[in-house]
């Protein structure tokens, strides 16, 4: 088994720096294309044969470190009375969204064992098709992206519902965070039972915050799904996007790793992050779609940044994007192996 992933993530010593890339499953590969020809993105999320097939695609494609399961963040909403749908080039959508205390209070509990068991038999599935090749990695969304989801109704520009909830009912908004980090955490802990070799929560919109409101609104319930992997013994990673002013607060709520986006050098977001954290990141997407030259010298200048020191994993700052060529994923992966190469 490769563990060069799980070790960087520990902080060790590794013979080079582990690549994986968020949504390395997705709309760019063909072979995912011919299963969503035929499948809605929730009947592959829900059916584990087709989560699986997804899941393996790229590590049968590109030397990558890790596999993560393929799901979707907005999942543990649908058990707690919220429909979700998928419209075509638009994103989630939510048909019934949370806008009051009264809204908040009718939200049922998650039971992952049978809400989501579809998502542990992916995993578990999954787990073993890998045989040790790679490590596998769960994840979920954290308590602010579900909570914005939740009260939008979908994707926001300006989050005007959420922050409006935030400022004008506090109450309704920590009792609508509390239920859902509980329910995050749970899901988590079931994931790792199920078979997920490391962890991690997408923070996407979190960005959205100042980190005075991120202090007050966000940060306790993150710190609250940690505590609660504290004793999983699987690494466990915290990505927000936009999230460079939040990074000392989100290294702060008891991650092992810290995922930075590509508007920060990763060299400063280590600093800001503090080195007794492993960190994950951070190339440009966008630049999947340069000549191979300029893909080259950015790549570079993120492992340069990175300088050797232990707990690097080199990532994308956010998520492989639609249309990306294949190739340039490929060719990213080889690259950061053979450029940061150690002698035995």
């Amino acid at each position: 088994m490769s563990d060069r992933f799980l070790r960087a993530c520990r902080r060790e010593p590794v013979d080079c720096t582990p690549v994986w890339f968020m949504r390395q499953a997705g709309r760019y590969l063909p072979e995912y294309q011919e299963v969503r020809a035929g499948h809605g993105i929730l009947e592959v999320c829900k059916t584990p044969a087709l989560a699986v097939e997804v899941t393996l695609q790229p590590v049968r494609r590109f030397a990558v470190d890790a596999a993560i399961i393929f799901a979707d963040i907005l999942l543990p909403l649908e058990p707690m009375g919220l429909e979700v749908s998928f419209a075509a080039g638009e994103g989630p959508v939510i048909a019934n969204p949370v806008r009051t205390a009264a809204d908040i209070a009718a939200l049922g509990a998650v039971r992952p064992a049978d809400d989501l068991g579809f998502v542990l038999e992916s995993l578990a599935q999954a787990r073993s098709a890998l045989a040790g090749e790679v490590p596998l990695i769960g994840f979920a969304g954290a308590p602010f992206t579900l909570a914005s989801y939740a009260v939008e109704g979908g994707g926001s520009r300006n989050y005007i519902e959420t922050k409006r909830l935030m400022y004008t009912d506090p109450e309704a908004w920590h009792d609508l965070m509390g239920r859902l980090a509980d329910a995050v955490a749970a899901f988590l802990l079931a994931q790792v039972a199920a078979g997920a070799e490391a962890v991690q929560l997408f923070d996407s919109w979190v960005g959205a915050l100042s980190p005075d409101d991120y202090a007050e609104y966000a940060h306790p319930y993150t710190q609250r799904i940690f505590a609660a992997l504290a004793g999983c013994g699987v690494p466990r990673i915290h990505f927000g996007t936009g999230a460079t002013t939040l990074l000392p607060l989100m290294a702060d709520a008891g991650c092992d790793v810290v995922g930075l986006d590509w508007r920060v050098p990763l060299d400063e977001g280590w600093e800001s992050v503090g080195y007794k954290k492993a960190i994950q990141g951070n190339l440009d997407p966008v630049v999947l779609f340069a000549p191979e030259p300029e893909i080259e010298r950015r790549v570079l200048d993120v492992v340069k940044r990175a300088d050797g020191r232990p707990g690097h994993v080199f990532n994308l700052g956010h998520g492989v994007l639609p249309g990306t060529p294949p190739e340039a994923v490929g060719f990213v992966a080889d690259l950061v192996h053979r450029a940061t190469r150690r002698s035995p």
